[in-house]
This record gives structure tokens, sequence and C-alpha cells, in this order.
């Protein structure tokens, strides 16, 4: 699944591109998980104002309204001055006078949603019940740890609950908590102050390097431009089970926590 490093590195490559486009029309194939929420047709001559993102969703600004996609479990979004004719797993096509925007999705969990506003209810059901952004200014130390201090489930699951800090997915948590040196099932409750900050420092250090090789390329992830990423390569531990760790040669473990592939050291990661 695409996670924060991929999705920035999607707006990345295309925001400054399609930045003042104005729409010519919007194509929509086989439904998405939620409905447009409007008629492609009233999107034409609407113009482009930006592209930003919060947590997973790209926030595309129009001059009326706004955009947000998601690219769910395997999508990815591509934009190019022209676009061969779409196939079976492509979506959406939004076709600006500078180059067409196009969502393709093998597994159809993603979704283009307009809303008048980000006030609308349904940007709010989406957006609103989102963590901080682990990059931004508002990744606080302390309240992290506090926050923490509230939740009896294992570490890894609340970090992908996404409601403390938003974007850390299954691949970065389980690289995160190996920098800190957290076991994925260390209840959050009891995760101390030192280290719930190194684990925040570990967060912040996993997702700036994948964002500068690219994020992650497991399947078939690409940006805009079609590129992919070279992250998988640094990985510590997530896929690797078997393989030994990088710092003691022993071998690292999988194991499964809310139906999602864990993976650790564990002599490196502690309880």
């Amino acid at each position: 699944m695409p996670e924060l490093p991929e999705v920035e590195v999607t707006r990345l490559s295309f925001a400054e591109r399609i930045q003042g486009a104005r729409i010519t029309f919007l194509r929509m194939g086989k439904p998405l998980r939620w409905p447009l929420g409007t008629q492609a047709t009233d999107l034409a001559g609407l113009r482009v104002i930006g592209v930003d993102r919060r947590g997973k969703y790209l926030l595309m600004h129009l001059d009326q309204g706004c955009l947000l996609w998601h690219l769910g479990m395997s999508g990815s979004l591509h934009f190019a001055a022209h676009q061969p004719s779409p196939g079976p797993h492509d979506h959406a096509d939004l076709v600006t006078d500078r180059g067409t925007l196009r969502l393709h999705d093998p597994r159809r969990f993603g979704a283009l949603v307009h809303v008048p506003d980000l006030n609308d209810a349904r940007a709010v059901k989406l957006l609103g019940g989102l963590g901080v952004e682990p990059l931004g200014p508002d990744f606080d130390p302390q309240a992290f740890h506090a926050a923490l201090r509230l939740r009896r489930a294992p570490i890894k699951q609340v970090l992908l609950a996404g409601d403390i800090v938003v974007g850390v997915g299954n691949i970065y948590a389980s690289e995160a908590l190996y920098v800190a040196g957290i076991r994925p099932t260390t209840p959050a409750c009891r995760i101390s102050r030192p280290r719930a900050l190194r684990l925040r420092q570990a967060i912040v250090q996993v997702l700036t390097r994948a964002l500068e090789v690219g994020g992650s390329t497991l399947r078939d992830f690409s940006n805009a431009h079609g590129e992919s990423g070279y992250f998988q390569l640094e990985m510590a531990v997530y896929d690797r089970a078997g393989e030994p760790c990088r710092r003691c040669d022993t071998l690292v473990r999988q194991i499964r926590q809310g139906q999602r592939s864990t993976f650790y050291c564990p002599t490196c990661q502690k309880q």
C-alpha cells in the first residue's frame, strides 16, 4: 500500500506541472471506493490552484471546491501530456490543458471525491480523525508520549491507527520500531518517555530517508513520472523474515498483527 512517503513523492512529481491548469473533462471508469460526489461534467472549466497532502490523501484545490485523491492499496497516479487509451485498471482521467492525470488502481480501493470545501461533512469524515503530520512542526515529543500513555494496544497497531500520528503505515512502522529498538508487540502505554522520544525521532528519520530515495517499490509503485522508489533496498527488517539482522545477525522474525505482517529483530528490539 502506498504510504506517506510514496504519496508525497507522487505529489511532488506532478504538483508544479498541474498547478494553474484548466480542467477540460473528467473521465470516470469503474466505480471506486466512494462516489465522486458531483457530476464529472461539473468540473469542466475549473482551474487547479495547487496540490497539498494530508496523511495519505492528496488535496487538489480548485477555484471551486477540492478533489480528494486516495491511492488505496495498489493505486498510482501518472501525469503526462498524452496518455494511451485507458486499460481495465485505469479508473479516472483528469484531462487538463497541461496534460492528463490518470489514476491506475488494480484493486479499486482508491478514491476520488469532490467536496465544495474542507468543512464539508465528507471531507471531515475522511480527514477529521487524522493525527499530526510526522514531518511537520506539530509532531511534539511530549504530546506524542502523553498520547501513547493512553493506549494499551501494541505500539505497532497504535502507529497504524493514524489518529496520533498520521501516515506511518506498515512498512515504515516496522522500520521505525527497529531503529528505536522497540518490539512491535509492546503495549504503547508501557513505553517510557525516553523510548517514546527515540521512537518519534526514528519515525522522522525513516520517513525522511524514504522521501529522499523516492519511497518504496515492493510491487508496482511509481510516481507520476513513472519512476520507482528505492527505500526497499535499505530496509532493515520489513519483508526480511529469516534473514540476518543487519546489526546482530539474529534472524528477523515475522508475526501477524491485525491481519498485517510485522517484522522485527528479537535481539535488537526489546519488549
